[in-house]
């Protein structure tokens, strides 16, 4: 983190010896054909690069035997417990920055061009062999001929192949271009990074929800108002009036640390849970792995929803949080409101009973 992170590349021979891979490939083209899964097709024909979007049925996908073809399988540890189990290997970086681990399965030559990520990625080989080469880019343009986002003037400057267990970090912007030599399988470990942009309109719109539910509506007063002969032109008290509203929805106590608690937290639009079963929870608890956990100074997050806690019960939510789980000798100190709230997350399907 202190010589490489957001700094510069580093490859990690044998970052996971005798790594297996926990999805096979007929596993990855199951989930590449349902509905709930974000997958995409990359092929490059006669010269030319084609993009589709699944799901994909089997019979859909090129030969095995056909080259330069690249199967993309978004989010996949939303949906098997080893692939989870290997990203949470990668929390030595805040969860608020974690997104997700993509699958790419690729036939001999197949990739998806020299491109740049503006996030941090780890690219893990799983299975074969995978080409990359690299190269700090200075030249950011794209080709306009073609449906991916492919860098029109690629300058590699390094090279390496990886092999499974082998494992390349990049930081953002840094441009690579991965070619597969052979069938191969590489996982990337991916991470968010939202921009300023983005994060100042996610968090107005939670801002503009919380002051909308305010019972004390005040409205705009202009009993001292004029007569005018320039009625288009805005008065300035309504410009003062507008950047009150703004001033005083910030005002309120910790409103924007839960709405950016609340933001970090929320799940992806294809994420669902089934509903469960609290039951007992003598044996202990886990989170669930489509949840999202996380928490600050004054508040728990879960699924986009926020908490006020402190003492005690703070402390065994914080855990939860750090360790995905509870045992049962954890439990045993634990409020009876704090008990109540796990038994109606384990109900909503957000945590599930635990036995060690």
């Amino acid at each position: 983190m202190r010589r490489h992170w957001q700094k510069k590349p580093l490859l990690v021979s044998q970052a996971i010896p005798q790594f297996a891979p926990p999805v096979l490939r007929a596993e990855l083209f199951a989930l590449a054909a349902e509905e709930a899964v974000e997958s995409r097709l990359v092929q490059l024909v006669k010269g030319a690069w084609k993009l589709r979007h699944g799901p994909f049925a089997r019979r859909a996908l090129p030969a095995l035997q056909q080259p330069d073809w690249t199967l993309l399988v978004q989010g996949v540890d939303l949906h098997n417990d080893a692939v989870h189990a290997l990203m949470q290997q990668f929390r030595f970086v805040p969860e608020a920055r974690l997104d997700d681990l993509m699958i790419s399965y690729a036939s001999n030559g197949g990739g998806v061009g020299p491109h740049f990520d503006s996030y941090d990625v780890f690219l893990l080989q799983a299975h074969g062999k995978r080409r990359w080469r690299i190269g700090r880019q200075k030249d950011l343009s794209l080709r306009e001929d073609i449906p991916l986002k492919v860098l029109a003037n690629f300058e590699p400057e390094e090279e390496f192949v990886l092999e499974p267990g082998d494992m390349l970090y990049l930081p953002p912007r840094y441009a690579h271009d991965g070619i597969a030599e052979g069938e191969c399988m590489t996982y990337s470990i991916g991470f968010r990074a939202p921009a300023r942009a983005e994060l100042a309109q996610e968090l107005l719109a939670r801002l503009a929800e919380d002051a909308a539910d305010d019972d004390n509506i005040s409205l705009y007063r202009d009993a001292g108002q004029a007569a005018v002969a320039q009625p288009a032109a805005i008065p300035l008290a309504l410009q003062d009036f507008a950047r009150e509203a703004l001033s005083r929805a910030l005002a309120h106590p910790l409103v924007l640390e839960r709405a950016l608690g609340e933001y970090l937290t929320e799940p992806k639009a294809s994420v669902w849970f089934e509903p469960g079963d609290a039951g007992v929870m003598l044996e202990g608890v886990r989170l669930d792995r489509r949840s999202r956990m996380m928490y600050d100074a004054q508040h728990i997050f879960i699924n986009g929803e926020s908490y006020r806690a402190a003492g005690r019960d703070a402390t065994l939510m914080r855990r939860l949080a750090d360790d995905r789980r509870l045992a049962a000798r954890d439990l045993v100190r634990a409020s009876d409101d704090a008990l109540e709230l796990l038994s109606s997350w384990c109900d909503a399907g957000w945590a599930h009973v635990w036995t060690e």
